[in-house]
């Protein structure tokens, strides 16, 4: 399998090494030598070119190409690159786009096909992504992450857990967590360290821990991980009116009020236009600054969200606001590198539009029988929705005799539309719906065992 990357910015980057510890030919071409050379210890080939060239791209190899992939930071170069890509023989193209409209339900009569005649398969807006991460951090205050399988009928949570009220801690997970109880544990994270943990396994105070749950029975997991003293977010304080923020004022739930603080007049001024959410309030003014805080209601609000494009500016901003009593914080972290450094800060939610554009391209990467892919914040792990097609591996043997590899577990499934948890004694049947998530290894060599046994997967 070839994949070709245009483009060796974060998100460029960021695939480039995902990619590089698979078993498929990586290409990645840039006119940018500094940034090319960034990628040097990476086993993967690079080009360094300007990819709007069909000279150029040929180097690459996009005639061969399963994968296409612009992600550069101009939308004009991207989108031309893959209509280009597309005619020299890549079969999928994907471009990274900055114009929302393209994207508006309301114009789809004209872009879906416009595009298609382009060339180009997917657009993706990185932005949207996050807005869409944040908005369900929000709606689960108590919990780190969510992820929902099949439309929330299973529901993956990030939590931290606390000594103080938590009643999970210090004990083998056997004794634990028992086949009725509507919740299991998935993975640890434990400082440095992910686990994929076994019965004897106990969990830790501040661990952050990955529970699959039936969606209807998240209330007694919230008492259990000391959570109940978490309020639903009704107030929020957006900081920064980056494009992220756009997104987000633009799609927060109707019972959410934000007030979004830009310390660029001229940037409110345009935020005034582009957003039409009558429940967002934007306000001039520095969110460092512990009186504009209070202004926009610090002490009443529920969340504080930091989408500046300084990742140590959100990191403070956080950090404040914890110190003030908001319970719920979301910083935007640009840098993967600060990811572990905000972690061990205990900041709260992080957001990274690099992992969560990768999670999204990877998934164009897999069969069909993949509906939903998502890279986590631990930085090292995925969790992926598959369905389970027709004489496929899963089908035959119950989950304990599968020989899953080492770091991968299936933590739930749904079935005609009801989520249920996975033990070893169940026996997943054509058209379930699973979760399944990894540690240290992309879900494309866990996709084969739910695939159709006649060639749908070939990474020759």
């Amino acid at each position: 399998m070839r994949i070709v990357i245009a483009g060796a910015g974060a998100v460029g980057s960021h695939l480039a090494e995902i990619f590089s510890k698979e078993d498929v030919d990586c290409v990645v071409i840039d006119e940018d030598k500094d940034a090319i050379e960034d990628l040097g210890n990476l086993d993967i080939r690079t080009v360094n070119e300007d990819p709007v060239s069909i000279p150029n791209l040929n180097l690459a190899g996009v005639k061969e190409c399963d994968l296409f992939v612009a992600v550069t930071a101009h939308e004009p170069m991207n989108l031309a690159c893959c209509a280009m890509a597309k005619r020299l023989g890549a079969k999928k193209t994907v471009a990274r786009i900055d114009n929302f409209d393209h994207l508006r339900p309301k114009y789809d009569k004209v872009s879906k096909p416009l595009f298609e005649d382009m060339g180009i398969d997917q657009l993706i807006y990185p932005e949207v992504l996050a807005a869409k991460e944040i908005v369900k951090g929000l709606q689960v205050s108590w919990a780190r992450q969510r992820w929902d399988l099949h439309d929330g009928s299973l529901v993956l949570l990030g939590i931290k857990l606390r000594d103080d009220k938590c009643q999970l801690l210090n004990q083998p997970l056997r004794n634990l967590i028992g086949p009725q109880d509507p919740y299991h544990v998935v993975a640890i994270k434990r400082k440095e360290e992910t686990i994929i943990p076994g019965g004897n396994d106990s969990l830790m105070n501040l661990d952050l821990v990955y529970f699959i749950a039936e969606s209807e029975h998240l209330d007694q997991l919230k008492e259990k991980a000391g959570k109940q003293d978490y309020v639903d977010v009704k107030n929020i304080i957006i900081m920064g009116g980056s494009k992220t923020a756009v997104r987000l004022a633009q799609t927060l739930p109707e019972n959410m009020h934000a007030n979004l603080i830009e310390k660029d007049r001229a940037r409110c001024e345009r935020l005034s236009e582009l957003i039409t959410n009558k429940d967002v309030t934007i306000m001039e003014g520095d969110g460092r600054n512990l009186d504009v805080l209070n202004d926009a209601g610090l002490e009443t609000s529920q969340a504080f969200v930091a989408l500046t494009g300084n990742t140590e500016a959100n990191i403070l901003a956080c950090l404040n606001a914890k110190r003030a009593g908001v319970r719920k914080t979301v910083a935007m972290v640009q840098n993967i590198d600060y990811i572990g450094m905000a972690e061990s800060l205990d900041i709260g939610t992080l957001v990274n539009k690099q992992v969560l554009a990768a999670g999204y391209i990877s998934q164009m990467l897999l069969d069909e029988s993949v509906k939903n892919l998502q890279n986590l914040m631990m930085g090292n792990a995925q969790v992926g929705e598959f369905e389970a097609q027709k004489n496929s591996k899963v089908t035959k043997k119950p989950v304990k005799d599968l020989a899953l590899p080492k770091n991968c577990t299936i933590g739930g499934l749904v079935r005609e539309g009801k989520g249920q948890l996975v033990s070893g004694g169940t026996q997943i049947q054509e058209g379930d719906k699973v979760m399944v998530f990894s540690i240290d290894m992309n879900l494309e060599k866990v996709g084969q065992m739910f695939a159709e046994p006649k060639g749908l997967f070939n990474f020759g």
